[in-house]
Protein backbone atom coordinates (compact mmCIF):
# COMPACT_ATOMS: atom_id res chain seq x y z
CA UNK A 1 0.00 0.00 0.00
CA UNK A 2 1.67 3.54 -1.02
CA UNK A 3 2.28 5.45 2.21
CA UNK A 4 1.78 9.53 1.40
CA UNK A 5 3.48 10.15 4.66
CA UNK A 6 6.94 9.09 3.25
CA UNK A 7 8.50 10.83 0.01
CA UNK A 8 10.73 8.02 -1.46
CA UNK A 9 12.14 10.76 -3.25
CA UNK A 10 14.02 11.80 0.20
CA UNK A 11 15.17 9.00 1.97
CA UNK A 12 18.21 10.60 2.84
CA UNK A 13 18.44 9.54 6.48
CA UNK A 14 18.00 12.64 8.05
CA UNK A 15 18.14 13.70 11.75
CA UNK A 16 14.43 15.24 11.93
CA UNK A 17 13.91 18.41 14.31
CA UNK A 18 13.64 17.85 18.16
CA UNK A 19 14.01 21.02 19.70
CA UNK A 20 15.59 19.44 23.26
CA UNK A 21 17.98 21.56 25.01
CA UNK A 22 21.61 20.60 24.97
CA UNK A 23 20.71 18.39 21.51
CA UNK A 24 24.16 17.70 19.60
CA UNK A 25 22.61 17.73 16.21
CA UNK A 26 25.03 20.40 15.13
CA UNK A 27 28.44 19.00 16.20
CA UNK A 28 27.33 15.28 15.72
CA UNK A 29 29.31 14.50 13.01
CA UNK A 30 32.63 16.05 14.13
CA UNK A 31 31.77 14.25 17.32
CA UNK A 32 31.62 10.60 15.18
CA UNK A 33 34.13 11.45 13.20
CA UNK A 34 36.38 11.33 16.18
CA UNK A 35 35.35 8.10 17.23
CA UNK A 36 38.28 5.53 17.16
CA UNK A 37 38.45 3.76 14.23
CA UNK A 38 38.55 0.46 15.12
CA UNK A 39 35.57 0.59 17.31
CA UNK A 40 32.56 -1.37 16.34
CA UNK A 41 29.95 -0.25 19.13
CA UNK A 42 28.97 2.78 20.95
CA UNK A 43 27.00 2.76 24.18
CA UNK A 44 24.99 6.56 24.05
CA UNK A 45 24.32 7.06 28.35
CA UNK A 46 22.74 10.38 28.39
CA UNK A 47 21.26 10.10 24.77
CA UNK A 48 18.94 12.85 25.66
CA UNK A 49 17.69 14.33 21.80
CA UNK A 50 19.10 11.22 20.09
CA UNK A 51 21.71 12.94 17.52
CA UNK A 52 25.14 11.52 18.52
CA UNK A 53 22.97 8.03 18.38
CA UNK A 54 21.81 8.62 14.79
CA UNK A 55 24.82 9.56 13.39
CA UNK A 56 26.42 6.49 14.91
CA UNK A 57 23.62 4.37 13.45
CA UNK A 58 24.01 5.77 9.91
CA UNK A 59 28.27 5.10 10.74
CA UNK A 60 26.88 1.97 10.76
CA UNK A 61 28.50 1.16 14.56
CA UNK A 62 26.33 -1.10 16.87
CA UNK A 63 24.38 1.39 19.20
CA UNK A 64 22.98 1.15 22.64
CA UNK A 65 20.87 4.12 23.48
CA UNK A 66 20.09 5.05 27.09
CA UNK A 67 18.49 7.98 28.63
CA UNK A 68 16.44 8.77 32.20
CA UNK A 69 13.45 10.67 30.98
CA UNK A 70 10.95 7.98 29.21
CA UNK A 71 10.09 10.63 26.26
CA UNK A 72 14.02 10.69 24.65
CA UNK A 73 13.88 6.89 25.08
CA UNK A 74 10.94 6.78 22.83
CA UNK A 75 12.76 9.15 20.74
CA UNK A 76 15.73 6.49 20.61
CA UNK A 77 13.17 3.78 20.26
CA UNK A 78 12.13 5.13 16.97
CA UNK A 79 14.79 6.14 15.15
CA UNK A 80 17.46 3.95 16.82
CA UNK A 81 16.20 0.43 17.83
CA UNK A 82 13.47 0.73 15.08
CA UNK A 83 14.57 0.07 11.64
CA UNK A 84 11.74 -0.63 9.43
CA UNK A 85 8.26 0.32 11.26
CA UNK A 86 6.80 3.82 9.69
CA UNK A 87 3.26 5.38 10.55
CA UNK A 88 0.92 5.07 7.64
CA UNK A 89 -2.62 6.74 7.26
CA UNK A 90 -4.46 3.54 8.67
CA UNK A 91 -2.43 4.98 12.07
CA UNK A 92 -3.06 8.56 11.23
CA UNK A 93 -6.90 7.95 11.44
CA UNK A 94 -6.96 5.95 14.47
CA UNK A 95 -4.56 8.57 16.24
CA UNK A 96 -6.46 11.39 15.27
CA UNK A 97 -10.55 10.08 15.39
CA UNK A 98 -12.85 10.93 18.35
CA UNK A 99 -13.83 13.39 20.27
CA UNK A 100 -11.48 15.62 23.29
CA UNK A 101 -11.77 13.89 26.50
CA UNK A 102 -11.00 14.71 30.11
CA UNK A 103 -8.18 12.95 31.41
CA UNK A 104 -5.02 13.42 32.65
CA UNK A 105 -3.41 16.72 30.68
CA UNK A 106 -7.26 18.37 31.26
CA UNK A 107 -7.46 17.25 34.88
CA UNK A 108 -3.54 18.33 35.52
CA UNK A 109 -2.27 21.01 32.99
CA UNK A 110 -5.23 22.97 31.81
CA UNK A 111 -4.58 26.42 31.92
CA UNK A 112 -1.13 25.83 33.21
CA UNK A 113 0.89 24.87 29.80
CA UNK A 114 -2.25 24.65 27.50
CA UNK A 115 -6.10 26.03 26.99
CA UNK A 116 -8.52 23.31 28.44
CA UNK A 117 -9.69 22.27 24.85
CA UNK A 118 -6.37 21.96 23.93
CA UNK A 119 -5.28 19.33 27.24
CA UNK A 120 -8.90 17.53 26.33
CA UNK A 121 -7.12 17.13 22.66
CA UNK A 122 -3.84 15.57 24.10
CA UNK A 123 -5.81 12.87 26.12
CA UNK A 124 -7.82 11.82 22.97
CA UNK A 125 -4.41 10.93 21.35
CA UNK A 126 -2.76 9.48 24.16
CA UNK A 127 -5.92 7.08 24.26
CA UNK A 128 -5.62 6.40 20.94
CA UNK A 129 -1.98 5.72 20.47
CA UNK A 130 -2.42 2.72 22.31
CA UNK A 131 -4.35 1.51 19.46
CA UNK A 132 -1.47 1.05 17.68
CA UNK A 133 -0.37 -2.13 16.55
CA UNK A 134 3.43 -2.20 17.23
CA UNK A 135 5.33 -0.58 20.15
CA UNK A 136 7.66 1.36 17.57
CA UNK A 137 4.58 2.92 15.86
CA UNK A 138 3.33 4.11 19.59
CA UNK A 139 6.69 5.30 20.15
CA UNK A 140 6.97 7.31 16.78
CA UNK A 141 3.52 8.82 17.38
CA UNK A 142 4.69 9.45 21.17
CA UNK A 143 7.63 11.24 19.69
CA UNK A 144 5.87 13.35 17.12
CA UNK A 145 3.26 14.21 20.09
CA UNK A 146 6.38 15.51 21.72
CA UNK A 147 7.45 17.36 18.78
CA UNK A 148 3.87 18.96 18.43
CA UNK A 149 3.78 20.10 22.37
CA UNK A 150 7.11 21.72 22.48
CA UNK A 151 6.56 23.63 18.69
CA UNK A 152 2.98 25.31 20.66
CA UNK A 153 5.06 26.13 23.79
CA UNK A 154 6.79 29.38 23.86
CA UNK A 155 10.62 28.92 24.74
CA UNK A 156 10.03 25.00 23.91
CA UNK A 157 10.27 23.97 27.55
CA UNK A 158 7.46 23.78 30.24
CA UNK A 159 8.47 25.91 33.16
CA UNK A 160 6.90 29.03 31.90
CA UNK A 161 4.60 30.21 33.95
CA UNK A 162 1.26 30.15 32.06
CA UNK A 163 0.28 34.19 32.23
CA UNK A 164 3.67 34.43 30.40
CA UNK A 165 2.60 32.02 27.84
CA UNK A 166 -0.68 33.13 27.28
CA UNK A 167 1.19 36.10 26.90
CA UNK A 168 3.80 34.87 24.51
CA UNK A 169 1.25 32.83 22.20
CA UNK A 170 -0.76 36.54 21.84
CA UNK A 171 0.57 37.33 18.07
CA UNK A 172 0.19 41.13 17.92
CA UNK A 173 1.72 41.50 21.96
CA UNK A 174 4.44 38.95 20.53
CA UNK A 175 5.25 41.20 17.18
CA UNK A 176 5.01 44.23 19.32
CA UNK A 177 7.71 43.56 21.50
CA UNK A 178 9.54 40.45 19.91
CA UNK A 179 8.98 41.33 16.06
CA UNK A 180 7.86 37.84 15.80
CA UNK A 181 4.08 37.01 15.91
CA UNK A 182 5.05 33.36 16.96
CA UNK A 183 2.41 31.53 14.80
CA UNK A 184 2.88 27.98 15.16
CA UNK A 185 2.19 28.36 18.90
CA UNK A 186 -0.92 28.78 18.30
CA UNK A 187 -1.52 25.73 15.26
CA UNK A 188 -3.00 22.55 16.42
CA UNK A 189 -1.05 19.64 17.81
CA UNK A 190 -2.33 17.69 15.21
CA UNK A 191 -1.31 20.33 12.42
CA UNK A 192 2.25 20.02 13.76
CA UNK A 193 2.51 16.20 14.29
CA UNK A 194 1.48 16.04 10.41
CA UNK A 195 3.64 18.67 9.59
CA UNK A 196 6.70 16.94 11.08
CA UNK A 197 5.63 13.02 10.20
CA UNK A 198 7.34 12.69 6.43
CA UNK A 199 10.66 13.93 8.35
CA UNK A 200 10.48 11.50 11.27
CA UNK A 201 8.96 8.36 8.64
CA UNK A 202 11.91 8.90 6.20
CA UNK A 203 14.60 9.49 9.11
CA UNK A 204 13.94 5.57 9.91
CA UNK A 205 16.17 3.33 8.38
CA UNK A 206 18.30 -0.57 9.17
CA UNK A 207 21.83 0.14 9.40
CA UNK A 208 21.99 -3.66 10.03
CA UNK A 209 22.89 -3.94 13.67
CA UNK A 210 21.20 -5.03 16.60
CA UNK A 211 20.34 -1.84 18.03
CA UNK A 212 19.01 -1.18 21.34
CA UNK A 213 17.16 1.79 23.51
CA UNK A 214 16.78 1.73 27.49
CA UNK A 215 14.99 4.06 29.81
CA UNK A 216 17.39 3.36 32.85
CA UNK A 217 19.06 6.18 35.12
CA UNK A 218 22.69 5.97 33.62
CA UNK A 219 23.81 4.45 37.07
CA UNK A 220 22.10 1.53 36.87
CA UNK A 221 22.97 0.35 33.52
CA UNK A 222 26.24 1.03 32.92
CA UNK A 223 27.68 -2.52 34.27
CA UNK A 224 25.21 -4.21 32.39
CA UNK A 225 26.28 -2.93 29.07
CA UNK A 226 29.40 -3.83 27.09
CA UNK A 227 30.38 -1.93 24.17
CA UNK A 228 33.97 -0.63 22.17
CA UNK A 229 33.19 3.21 23.15
CA UNK A 230 30.81 4.62 26.03
CA UNK A 231 29.76 8.40 24.98
CA UNK A 232 29.03 10.25 27.79
CA UNK A 233 27.19 13.55 27.32
CA UNK A 234 25.62 14.40 31.27
CA UNK A 235 23.64 17.61 32.34
CA UNK A 236 26.45 20.30 31.86
CA UNK A 237 26.56 21.94 35.68
CA UNK A 238 25.94 25.48 35.90
CA UNK A 239 23.98 26.02 32.46
CA UNK A 240 20.62 25.24 31.40
CA UNK A 241 20.25 21.61 32.41
CA UNK A 242 17.28 21.13 34.38
CA UNK A 243 15.69 18.37 31.89
CA UNK A 244 12.67 17.18 33.82
CA UNK A 245 12.19 20.70 34.95
CA UNK A 246 12.08 21.40 30.81
CA UNK A 247 10.10 18.07 30.20
CA UNK A 248 8.93 16.10 32.89
CA UNK A 249 5.43 17.18 31.64
CA UNK A 250 5.76 14.90 28.95
CA UNK A 251 7.05 12.06 30.20
CA UNK A 252 4.12 12.88 32.69
CA UNK A 253 1.72 13.21 29.66
CA UNK A 254 3.15 9.52 28.54
CA UNK A 255 2.11 8.00 31.67
CA UNK A 256 -1.00 9.60 32.80
CA UNK A 257 0.63 10.20 36.56
CA UNK A 258 2.40 12.50 38.09
CA UNK A 259 6.31 11.82 38.38
CA UNK A 260 8.73 13.03 41.07
CA UNK A 261 11.95 14.56 39.41
CA UNK A 262 14.50 12.02 38.90
CA UNK A 263 17.99 11.62 41.08
CA UNK A 264 21.82 11.70 39.91
CA UNK A 265 21.05 15.01 38.00
CA UNK A 266 24.14 16.93 37.94
CA UNK A 267 22.32 20.50 38.63
CA UNK A 268 24.52 21.44 41.45
CA UNK A 269 28.35 21.77 41.55
CA UNK A 270 28.52 19.89 44.95
CA UNK A 271 26.92 16.55 43.72
CA UNK A 272 28.08 16.77 40.04
CA UNK A 273 31.78 16.52 41.45
CA UNK A 274 30.37 13.56 43.22
CA UNK A 275 28.92 12.22 40.07
CA UNK A 276 31.56 12.50 38.38
CA UNK A 277 34.10 10.15 40.60
CA UNK A 278 31.12 7.64 40.75
CA UNK A 279 31.19 7.86 36.62
CA UNK A 280 33.91 7.47 35.66
CA UNK A 281 34.98 4.66 38.22
CA UNK A 282 32.18 2.49 36.83
CA UNK A 283 33.17 2.44 33.38
CA UNK A 284 35.64 -0.89 32.93
CA UNK A 285 33.66 -2.29 30.65
CA UNK A 286 34.47 0.32 28.21
CA UNK A 287 37.36 0.06 25.41
CA UNK A 288 37.43 4.09 25.16
CA UNK A 289 35.43 6.70 26.75
CA UNK A 290 34.56 9.73 25.31
CA UNK A 291 33.13 13.00 26.76
CA UNK A 292 31.41 16.02 25.55
CA UNK A 293 31.68 19.35 28.03
CA UNK A 294 31.92 22.92 27.51
CA UNK A 295 33.78 26.07 28.70
CA UNK A 296 30.60 27.44 30.55
CA UNK A 297 30.35 24.27 32.79
CA UNK A 298 31.82 23.07 36.25
CA UNK A 299 34.25 21.75 36.76
CA UNK A 300 36.28 23.05 34.58
CA UNK A 301 38.78 21.79 31.97
CA UNK A 302 41.51 21.10 34.24
CA UNK A 303 39.30 20.08 36.92
CA UNK A 304 37.65 17.37 34.83
CA UNK A 305 41.22 16.22 33.85
CA UNK A 306 41.94 15.89 37.25
CA UNK A 307 39.29 13.64 38.22
CA UNK A 308 39.64 11.23 35.05
CA UNK A 309 43.57 10.88 36.08
CA UNK A 310 42.49 8.89 38.53
CA UNK A 311 40.72 6.56 36.42
CA UNK A 312 42.38 6.46 33.08
CA UNK A 313 46.19 7.96 31.67
CA UNK A 314 45.59 8.48 28.57
CA UNK A 315 43.58 11.18 27.45
CA UNK A 316 43.09 13.46 24.89
CA UNK A 317 41.39 16.75 24.65
CA UNK A 318 40.17 18.22 21.24
CA UNK A 319 37.63 21.32 20.99
CA UNK A 320 35.52 22.91 18.88
CA UNK A 321 34.08 26.79 18.53
CA UNK A 322 30.21 26.57 18.91
CA UNK A 323 27.82 29.29 18.98
CA UNK A 324 24.05 28.53 20.34
CA UNK A 325 21.07 30.38 19.90
CA UNK A 326 19.77 31.40 23.01
CA UNK A 327 15.90 30.70 23.37
CA UNK A 328 14.15 32.96 21.56
CA UNK A 329 16.81 35.88 20.92
CA UNK A 330 19.11 36.46 18.57
CA UNK A 331 22.22 36.81 20.80
CA UNK A 332 24.82 33.90 21.08
CA UNK A 333 26.80 32.99 23.26
CA UNK A 334 30.60 32.36 22.32
CA UNK A 335 30.94 28.86 23.49
CA UNK A 336 33.93 26.02 23.06
CA UNK A 337 32.69 22.48 23.07
CA UNK A 338 35.43 20.17 24.88
CA UNK A 339 35.78 16.20 23.63
CA UNK A 340 37.36 14.46 26.49
CA UNK A 341 38.44 11.03 24.08
CA UNK A 342 39.94 8.70 26.59
CA UNK A 343 41.30 4.94 26.30
CA UNK A 344 40.79 2.54 29.33
CA UNK A 345 43.88 1.89 31.35
CA UNK A 346 43.51 -1.62 31.43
Amino acid sequence: MKNKYINKNNLNESFPKVNFIGNKEKLASWICENFPSDAKSVFDAFSGGGSISYYAKKKGLRVISNDILNINYLLAKSLIENSNEKLDKKDINIIFSGKPLKGFMYKNYSSVCFFPKECMELDLYRKNIEKLSSKYKKAIALSLLRRSMIRKMPYSRFNINWEKIKQLRDEEYSYKNYKRKRAYHNQSFKYHFLDNLKEYNNAIFDNKQKNIAYNEDVFNILGKIKTDIIYLDPPYTGTMNNYFGFYGIIDEYIKSKKLKPFKNNFIDRKSSLLLFNKLFSSLSNYKYWILSYNNNSYPSKDELTEIIKKYAKNIKIIEKKHNYKITGKDSKNKNKEYLFIIKNKK
